[in-house]
């Protein structure tokens, strides 16, 4: 098995970080939905995120938006692989402890038809 197919995770969190760290170079522009908000006149009626973690990728105590940026989006993308990571080893160790599913007994009968001899022709057997 190659090394990519096995941790395609930390090429997509590397992927991801690079992305965060490249995010000032962003456009100021306001984005596809936000233009669409403005265009047509409903902008303003837009309310509050109620989980406003780093709104408006600002961090406090940094003065260089361009570094805001960049910590904000770091600190994003780490809160949501590790929550990400977390549920998938938490689904994983109670797939485990459950046994094959109805969900995953099919690939279980695959895996164990793959381990198992092919069965002998009907002509072999007499």
């Amino acid at each position: 098995m190659s090394w990519l197919k096995k941790n395609w995770w930390i090429a997509g969190l590397l992927v991801a970080l690079v992305v965060a760290l490249l995010s000032p170079l962003a456009s100021q522009h306001p984005d596809g939905l936000e233009r669409v908000a403005e265009d047509q006149g409903f902008s303003q009626k837009a309310e509050e995120s109620p989980l406003r973690v780093l709104p408006d990728y600002k961090s406090p105590g940094i003065a260089d938006q361009r570094l805001a940026t960049i910590v904000s989006g770091l600190l994003g993308v780490t809160i949501i692989f590790v929550l990400v990571y977390t549920l998938g080893r938490w689904t994983r160790r109670r797939q485990r402890a459950i046994g094959p599913t109805a969900a995953t007994a099919p690939q279980a009968e695959h895996e164990q038809r793959l381990a198992s001899p092919p069965p002998e022709p009907e002509s072999e057997k007499r």
